[in-house]
């Protein structure tokens, strides 16, 4: 489930987490006004430590997906964040400062426990939870000749990765190559493409001259889909367990190794 704010779409739990880092910020600073101790760059460099060593953690795990393309290294717009490396990171960086600055441990205790109670209070993890018991999509989908189709019916009881997309969408263009060769090395798992508002023709004619062997492409000419799992960005990709319900997701293009990581992660729930 996501956010739009203009042209910029978010995932709601990133939003929530930002409102969460702006209150930590807040009770810290008020905390601290009488010794005039500002929390919130503390607060900022623990978030940046976290998000730089779940990146290290992250691509070190992968690295095999990332050597054949290093410069994707630094593009963080694939997600690819190791969580337990974050949140470790972050904390022991937040303990040194508190250890080396006697003044900023209770204003940053507390704004550290302000925004881990914003953080759970705000349903965030529940969220999380409840859009992955969401079940297969039961939308009316049609292949570019015409003949209807059904998700279930092609994952007949497999597991499945739902990518939405469309011919105008850079990202969706830039990620294709990397679905396309997952699809051919996991046969285990099933691919389905599901365009949005194209016909058949406009479709058939980029697969075409873009030489891509995609095999599921199915057509959703009203954009029903992306309603319906509660997405308006593309491309949005959704991963189904064996029995249909939702495991995981992912917001914008993806890469090769963050593509892998939730696959791996795919087959744990089966």
């Amino acid at each position: 489930m996501n956010v739009s704010l203009g042209p910029l779409s978010f995932q709601t739990a990133h939003l929530l987490l930002l409102i969460a880092l702006l209150i930590a910020c807040g009770v810290g600073n008020w905390v601290g006004r009488h010794q005039k101790v500002k929390t919130g760059k503390v607060l900022l460099d623990m978030l940046l430590v976290g998000l730089v060593a779940g990146r290290i953690v992250f691509v070190a795990s992968w690295f095999a997906q990332y050597r054949a393309a290093p410069l994707s290294i630094i593009d963080i717009r694939d997600g690819g964040f190791t969580p337990w490396a974050v949140l470790l990171a972050a904390l022991a960086f937040g303990a040194w400062r508190m250890f080396r600055q006697a003044r900023l441990r209770n204003p940053l205790a507390a704004g550290m426990l302000a925004g881990a109670l914003a953080w759970f209070t705000s349903g965030a993890p529940l969220l999380l939870n409840l859009s992955e018991r969401k079940p297969l999509p039961a939308i009316a989908l049609v292949t570019p000749a015409g003949a209807p189709v059904s998700l279930a019916a092609l994952a007949q009881g497999r597991p499945l990765v739902l990518n939405l997309w469309a011919s105008w969408c850079p990202p969706c263009r830039q990620e294709m190559p990397v679905l396309s060769a997952a699809q051919q090395g996991h046969r285990d798992v099933v691919f389905v493409f599901v365009n949005q508002g194209e016909d058949g023709q406009t479709v058939m004619a980029y697969l075409n001259g873009g030489k891509l062997a995609l095999e599921n492409v199915v057509l959703d000419t009203k954009s029903a889909m992306g309603r319906e799992v509660g997405s308006s960005a593309l491309p949005t990709t959704l991963f189904y367990d064996a029995g249909g319900r939702l495991a995981n997701s992912h917001l914008g293009a993806v890469s090769a190794a963050s593509l892998e990581s939730k696959l791996a992660g795919l087959r744990k729930t089966n």
